[in-house]
């Protein structure tokens, strides 16, 4: 079977910088809390009522199917990762389709839930689709809109100062060279503290949510009728719309994780943290990558951070920092380059490429 390589790549952010002194002017925090802990200066943000997931990856795309060499035309499956889509349903995958004007081809969309690890899924079933020869161009993107789904007040600056908008996207091919493209990709997942990083709300549990196997956990929610339990009162009062995050507990797991499956795929073919050329890590936390670039020996020339200008745009960040290396230069013929992200779930995976 031939490998997969990654052809082409694109990103697109938004034009609109908001700093950690825009933030500053409706929350309580500084910009000064906001670096020590998370390493952000500022993010991007979409333009409201006329950017989207949807029109962001298109963007991303075009940039992508062009430095693959190829047309819209050529496309023959679509793979969409997001936590913040266009709509409850259908997903972004069909929206996609439709935003680039290929509807008519028919071709299959599938959507990745997998919130920040969903780039790194998404290569994996890439990969396995491009291996088996099932589809010789499979566009896979990363978008992510959160700047329409955070709580800008005090009671939410925790999470809403870590996040940003963007998208990125990727066109896997078949190579026929020895030892070149995605040698592996580890996949991993943990529900059991899925409560901690979530967004409950809107959601089909009706007042109820599962912490345990079996252990109803009451959400206090008035005694409402089936179609009543999706949108309440309580929940706008309480602003329960908003992503939920116990910031501690999620460091100090991503930090075990990360390191652990790296690895997983370094042993998996044979390599050692010293042959890695490139480490591009899903941009969750500064913090979090510099203690993975330390635990792994690596040079800040080796690592690809690029948190600080964006913020952490989940499914989005991996192809936005990978595009950025390769666009400087930092990606080159025969390096190995290594991707690994950590997310709500949880769910965390690796992958390896030969460039």
């Amino acid at each position: 079977m031939p490998n997969a390589k990654i052809a082409g790549l694109g990103f697109y952010v938004p034009e609109k910088v908001v700093t950690n002194h825009d933030l500053e002017k409706v929350m309580d925090t500084s910009d000064e809390w906001i670096q020590e802990r998370t390493g952000i200066k500022e993010r991007r943000y979409a333009k409201k009522f006329e950017e989207t997931p949807t029109t962001m990856a298109a963007r991303a795309v075009e940039i992508a199917i062009e430095r693959a060499g190829i047309t819209r035309e050529d496309i023959d499956f679509i793979i969409f990762a997001t936590l913040s889509p266009d709509y409850y349903f259908p997903g972004c995958g069909v929206l996609l389709q439709r935003e680039l004007g290929i509807t008519h081809t028919g071709i299959g969309a599938l959507d990745i839930r997998n919130q920040c690890s969903g780039f790194i899924y998404g290569l994996s079933v890439a990969d396995q689709f491009v291996r088996t020869g099932m589809y010789k161009n499979v566009l896979l993107v990363g978008s992510e809109m959160h700047s329409m789904g955070l709580d800008f007040s005090t009671r939410g600056r925790a999470v809403t100062v870590i996040f940003g908008d963007g998208a990125g996207a990727a066109v896997i091919q078949p190579t026929e060279e020895e030892g070149k493209g995605i040698l592996t990709t580890k996949l991993h997942s943990d529900g059991t503290w899925a409560e901690k990083l979530a967004m409950i709300n809107p959601g089909s549990h009706g007042g109820y949510h599962y912490r345990k196997m079996g252990e109803a956990v009451d959400l206090g929610y008035p005694d409402v009728e089936y179609g009543e339990a999706f949108v309440t009162q309580k929940m706008f009062d309480d602003g329960l719309f908003y992503p939920q995050m116990e910031g501690q507990f999620v460091f100090k797991l991503a930090v075990q994780k990360f390191p652990e499956v790296i690895q997983e795929a370094l042993d998996e073919v044979g390599l050692t943290k010293e042959d890695i050329d490139m480490l591009v890590p899903h941009q969750a936390n500064l913090r979090i990558s510099q203690f993975v670039q330390r635990r792994l020996g690596l040079r800040d020339d080796q690592v690809w951070n690029n948190i600080q200008r964006y913020g952490n745009t989940t499914a989005a960040s991996i192809p936005i920092a990978l595009t950025e290396a390769w666009e400087a230069g930092k990606v080159k013929e025969g390096d190995l380059v290594c991707l690994a992200a950590f997310g709500s779930g949880f769910t965390w995976g690796s992958a390896l490429i030969r460039w």
